[in-house]
């Protein structure tokens, strides 16, 4: 990815989140900073940001920090042994650690999917609730005069 770097206020815009969300997120171990500039101000690049949306994306759907942490750590070292810089053999994980990964990763793709239906029920309720407070305000408007 692109390693141009950026202060903390362009990726809270980009992100749609709060400086303040950030900077838990960093306390927390998720997200840390790529780099400090001469100043000491906080810089991210284009994987932090990428980082900061999986989190985003997760939070409404109930996961844990200690959630977003572990599918982070599974998909940074499934991400790492396909890099192609990762030529060191020492490096490289063997199929049963690879598949391991890969099985956390499923279990949140599908934790993930179980809650997006959730989700679309409580939208759909939402949704006829609002129907039907709409046509009782309809039924029971003044006529208007022509």
């Amino acid at each position: 990815m692109d390693d141009k770097h950026m202060q903390i206020g362009e990726v809270a815009a980009r992100t749609e989140l709060s400086l303040r969300t950030i900077r838990h997120y960093e306390e927390t171990g998720l997200v840390i900073p790529s780099a400090r500039s001469q100043g000491g101000f906080r810089l991210y690049t284009e994987t932090d940001v990428a980082r900061l949306m999986v989190i985003r994306r997760m939070k409404p759907l109930g996961f844990t920090l200690d959630q977003m942490r572990d599918l982070l750590d599974a998909t940074d070292r499934l991400d790492a042994d396909g890099a192609e810089d990762a030529t060191n053999a020492a490096d490289r994980l063997d199929a049963d650690e690879r598949e391991a990964l890969l099985e956390r990763v499923r279990t949140y793709r599908q934790a993930a999917a179980e809650q997006v239906e959730k989700l679309r029920v409580q939208l759909s309720r939402a949704e006829d609730f609002a129907d039907t407070l709409s046509a009782r305000l309809d039924r029971n408007a003044p006529a208007t005069r022509v």
